[in-house]
C-alpha cells in the first residue's frame, strides 16, 4: 500500500472522509434512515424553504436598511460595491437565522445527539445528551455573533484610520474591502468549524464538556489541525451549497412559472430534502471522526458501530493518524 506522510493536511482530511463514508455506509440503516428520515427531513424543508422565499419576506428589507444605516455611521464608504454585497449577504443571514431559531434548537440538535451518542463508548441518557448539545449551541450562537461583530470592527478601524491619515483613493478603497472580505470569511469559517467540533465535544463527553466549555475544548483540538478541518468542511459546505441550488431549479422555479404545486413537485421536493439531511448526517459523522483523531483515538474501533475495521487500507490509514 502507497504511504503517505500524515503531517499533509489534506491527506489526513482525505483519511478521515473516507471512513467517515465507509462508516455512514455501514451503519446506514441507523444514521440515513432513522436520524435523516425523522428527524433531519423537518429541519432540511425549513432550510430549503427560508432560503427560497428569504427575498420576498418583509424582515429582510428591516434587517438590510439597519444595516446599511450602521456601515454608514462606522465610516464605511457608500459608495462601495463590496459593502453593498456584505450588507446584503448579512441581512440575508440574519433573516435566515431568525427564521429558523425554532428548528435549529429542536429538529437540528435532535439529529445531531442521534448520530453523536452512537460515538460514545458509554451512552447516557438521551434526554442529558440533548441538554448538552442545547447549551453548547446557545454558545455557538454567540462564538457567530462574535466573530462578525470583529471582523466588522477591524475593518471599520481601519477605515477610521484611513479617513484620519487621508487615504482616499479608490484603489486603497478596493484593496482595504477586498481584504476585509477575505477576513470576514477566514473568521466565519473558524467559528463554523469550532462550533461543529463543540457540539461534537459536549455530546461526546457529556454534561461536563457542554455549554462554554465545549467551545473551549473545541479550540484546544483543533490547534495545529485547523487546515484539516477545514478541508473536511469544505466538500460538505459545497454539497450543501449545490443541494439548495438544485431546490432552487427544479422546485422553486416550476413553483414560480406555475404557481401551482404539483405531485412531482412534491416528489422531487422531498427527494431532495433527503438527499440535504443525508449530507446533514455526514457532517456530523465527519466531525465525530475528527474529534477522535485530535484526541488520539482509534478510529477503526468503535463500540456499537460497524465501521472501517475490516477495509485494510482503511483501518491502516486511520492507525496511521493516531
Amino acid at each position: 500500500m502507497e504511504e503517505y506522510p500524515i503531517s499533509f493536511p489534506m491527506e489526513k482530511a482525505r483519511t478521515i472522509f473516507r471512513c467517515s463514508v465507509i462508516t455512514y455506509l455501514r451503519n446506514y440503516h441507523r444514521f440515513a434512515i432513522t436520524a435523516a428520515t425523522f428527524v433531519g427531513i423537518p429541519f432540511t424543508f425549513a432550510i430549503l424553504i427560508t432560503q427560497a422565499i428569504l427575498p420576498i419576506s418583509d424582515l429582510l428589507p428591516i434587517v438590510y436598511n439597519r444595516l446599511r444605516t450602521l456601515f454608514f455611521a462606522a465610516g464605511f464608504p457608500p459608495t462601495s460595491e463590496f459593502f453593498f454585497d456584505l450588507s446584503l449577504k448579512l441581512s440575508q443571514t440574519i433573516t435566515s437565522l431568525v427564521l429558523l431559531l425554532p428548528f435549529t434548537f429542536s429538529f437540528h440538535l435532535l439529529a445531531k445527539t442521534y448520530v453523536v451518542r452512537s460515538f460514545r463508548n458509554k451512552n447516557g441518557s438521551y434526554m442529558s445528551t440533548f441538554i448538552s448539545l442545547f447549551f453548547t449551541q446557545i454558545w455557538n450562537s454567540f462564538l457567530v455573533l462574535s466573530a462578525n461583530s470583529l471582523s466588522f470592527f477591524l475593518v471599520s478601524f481601519t477605515f477610521s484610520c484611513m479617513e484620519g491619515f487621508g487615504f482616499k483613493s479608490p484603489n486603497v478603497i478596493i484593496f482595504v474591502s477586498a481584504s476585509g472580505g477575505v477576513l470576514y470569511s477566514i473568521l466565519l469559517a473558524h467559528a463554523y468549524i469550532i462550533s461543529n467540533l463543540a457540539l461534537v465535544c459536549s455530546g461526546i463527553e457529556g454534561s461536563v464538556g457542554g455549554g462554554y466549555i465545549a467551545i473551549l475544548r473545541a479550540c484546544v483540538l483543533i490547534r495545529g489541525r485547523t487546515a484539516t478541518a477545514l478541508a473536511l468542511a469544505l466538500p460538505i459546505s459545497m454539497a450543501m451549497t449545490a443541494i439548495e441550488a438544485l431546490f432552487h431549479y427544479r422546485v422553486m422555479r416550476a413553483y414560480r412559472n406555475s404557481n401551482n404545486i404539483t405531485v412531482i413537485m412534491a416528489v422531487e421536493g422531498i427527494l431532495i430534502a433527503y438527499l440535504y439531511s443525508t449530507i446533514f448526517v455526514l457532517d456530523t459523522v465527519v466531525n465525530c471522526l475528527f474529534y477522535r483523531s485530535c484526541k488520539g483515538l482509534n478510529l477503526a474501533k468503535i463500540d456499537g458501530l460497524e465501521n472501517c475495521s475490516g477495509d485494510d487500507s482503511a483501518e491502516e490509514d486511520m492507525k496511521n493518524l493516531i
